[in-house]
C-alpha cells in the first residue's frame, strides 16, 4: 500500500509540475509573479524542494540512485512485462530524469495493459509537450478528459499547451471555460481561480 501510494503522490506532483511551470511563463504579465517550487522552464534547474546539505555530491548519489532503480525496473520488465504499475513507474523515473522519449515509450506500454489511466495519459502529455510535441500533448490530455471527465489537472494543462505552445487563445479559452463549469471553484496554483484568468484573457483579447 505504501508503494501504491508513493506513486500516487509522484503522479500528482507530476501532473501539478507541469500546471506551475507554464502558468508562470504565460500568466506572470496578467497575474504577477507565480511562486512555484517547481521546475520553471524546460531547460531550467530543478527546483522542486530545498536542496539537502552536501549540493552536487548529494544531486549526484540521487542521479545514482535513479539509475540504479532504472536498472533494476528494467531487469524486472524484461522478466515480468504485463506488470502495469512497474511500466508507470519506469515511465515516472524517465520522467524525473527528462528522458522524454522513453518516458512516452514506457506509459504507452503501461496504458496497453491499463488503457483509460488519466494520470498516466496527463504524464505522457507533459513528456510530450517537453519533446516539442504539444498535438500530441494535446491528444494525450483530451484522452485522459474522456476518461475522466472531472481530471481537472488534464483540462487545465490543455488550455495551457493551447495558449503558449499552439497559439491558439481562443481554444485554451475554451479548454478552460469547460473546466470551470465543471467546477466554477478550480484554481490555478497560485490560487487564482480559473474564471478570474479567463476573464483576464477575454480582456486581452
Amino acid at each position: 500500500m505504501g508503494k501504491k501510494r508513493e506513486n500516487e503522490v509522484s503522479g500528482v506532483q507530476k501532473q501539478t509540475l507541469y500546471i506551475a511551470i507554464l502558468v508562470s511563463i504565460t500568466f506572470g504579465f496578467m497575474v504577477g509573479a507565480l511562486y512555484t517550487s517547481f521546475k520553471l522552464a524546460d531547460d531550467a534547474p530543478v527546483a522542486r524542494q530545498q536542496p539537502a546539505p552536501g549540493g552536487a555530491a548529494n544531486s549526484q548519489e540521487i542521479s545514482a540512485e535513479t539509475g540504479s532503480r532504472i536498472l533494476k525496473l528494467e531487469q524486472f520488465l524484461k522478466e515480468n512485462p504485463e506488470n502495469v504499475d512497474a511500466w508507470t513507474q519506469l515511465g515516472n523515473l524517465f520522467f524525473d530524469t527528462n528522458r522524454f522519449e522513453d518516458a512516452i515509450e514506457a506509459y504507452q506500454k503501461s496504458l496497453a495493459l491499463k488503457p483509460g489511466d488519466p494520470g498516466v495519459l496527463t504524464d505522457m502529455g507533459v513528456m510530450y509537450r517537453r519533446n516539442k510535441n504539444p498535438k500530441k500533448a494535446v491528444e494525450s490530455f483530451d484522452l485522459a478528459i474522456a476518461a475522466n471527465p472531472v481530471f481537472e489537472t488534464a483540462r487545465f494543462n490543455k488550455g495551457i499547451v493551447l495558449m503558449h505552445d499552439m497559439e491558439d487563445m481562443t481554444g485554451g479559452i475554451r479548454a478552460w471555460e469547460a473546466l470551470v463549469e465543471m467546477n466554477p471553484m478550480a484554481q490555478a496554483p497560485n490560487g487564482k481561480l480559473v474564471s478570474s484568468l479567463v476573464e483576464n484573457m477575454k480582456k486581452k483579447q
